[in-house]
C-alpha cells in the first residue's frame, strides 16, 4: 500500500509539472525513460525486489545498471526499457548481444565491492523489464533471468 501511495505522488507531480511547463531539460526519450525506470522501480518493490542501486556506474567502465536488488537470494542485475506504446518490436528486444556484454561487464565490477571469499557464493541473475507507458497506465512484461554470463 504504501509503495503505491509513493508511485502515485510521484505521478501526480509529473502531471503537475507537466501543465506548469517545468519538466527538466531534457530530450523526450530520455525523460520518457526515466519515467519508466520510476515505474520499474516500484513495480519491482511491489513484486518483492529489495532495491540496492538505481544506474549504478563506475569510472572504469562505460554505460550503467539500470537498478540492482535482491530478489529473495539473488542478486539481480535489472535492465528497463521503456516504450511509450506496444509496437511490433517488442522493448526487450533493444537489450541486443552488446548490450548483454556491457551489462556483464558492470555486474563484475559491482561484485568487486563484495570481498573477494564472497563472491562465487553469491547467486546473480540478469532480468530484463520492459516498461509500457500507455494512456491507460503502465504496463510491465519482465523476463527474469533472461540471459547469463555467456
Amino acid at each position: 500500500m504504501w509503495i503505491e501511495m509513493q508511485s502515485q505522488v510521484l505521478r501526480r507531480m509529473d502531471l503537475l509539472a507537466e501543465r506548469l511547463n517545468r519538466t527538466p531539460a531534457a530530450t523526450e526519450h530520455l525523460q520518457t525513460g526515466h519515467r519508466g525506470e520510476r515505474e520499474a522501480l516500484f513495480h519491482l518493490r511491489k513484486l518483492g525486489y529489495t532495491v540496492v542501486a538505481t544506474r549504478w556506474k563506475t569510472a572504469k567502465q562505460w554505460g550503467d545498471l539500470d537498478l540492482i536488488g535482491w530478489h529473495g537470494e539473488q542478486l539481480c542485475f535489472v535492465e528497463i526499457k521503456t516504450r511509450s506504446r506496444r509496437d511490433t518490436s517488442p522493448a526487450e528486444a533493444a537489450v541486443d548481444h552488446d548490450k548483454q556484454d556491457m551489462i556483464r561487464k558492470m555486474a563484475k565490477a559491482y561484485l568487486r565491492r563484495f570481498p573477494e571469499k564472497l563472491r562465487p557464493d553469491i547467486p546473480v541473475r540478469f532480468d530484463v523489464l520492459s516498461v509500457y507507458l500507455l494512456p491507460s497506465g503502465a504496463e510491465f512484461d519482465l523476463y527474469q533471468g533472461a540471459f547469463g554470463w555467456r
